[in-house]
């Protein structure tokens, strides 16, 4: 059994390759599209749009990081603003049909790998996986 600095590292690599797969998802859905990107359509899909003010907060990026990527976003026909009901002068991002459509054949894809790894695992090794992540991130 390894010990704690050895499962430490082992955690790190295998973490930085599940980041390097989640790029290559983000790849999938368009070949310009970076893994930030991909995490703001995803947070637009979850919140059902939001003020790009917002979307600062949530990932700890700088207003104009997160105007590049709602630039191409919007460029890529993945993404519109539209007028805040409640403030006129303010403007909510929300996926395009386009951009639904794309995000979904991503998760479809993801959501096949996923089952494909993890085909022989028991719902108990399932269960205790997913615990396991739930706790690390809720640390966040």
């Amino acid at each position: 059994m390894p010990d704690r600095d050895e499962s430490l590292e082992i955690i790190q690599r295998e973490l930085t390759a599940f980041a390097r797969r989640a790029r290559a998802a983000a790849a999938r859905l368009h070949p310009e599209l970076s893994l930030v990107s991909y995490a703001l359509l995803a947070h637009l899909e979850d919140s059902d749009g939001c003020r790009p003010s917002a979307l600062a907060e949530q990932f700890l990026l700088n207003k104009s990081t997160i105007s590049r990527q709602v630039t191409t976003l919007e460029e890529l026909g993945l993404v519109e603003r539209r007028t805040d009901p409640g403030d006129q002068r303010a403007h909510i991002l929300h996926l395009t049909a386009g951009g639904r459509a794309a995000l979904g054949q991503v998760s479809d894809h993801r959501r096949a790998a996923f089952q494909e790894r993890l085909a022989d695992w028991t719902a108990e090794d399932l269960a205790r996986f997913a615990g396991y992540l739930l706790r690390y991130n809720d640390r966040a």
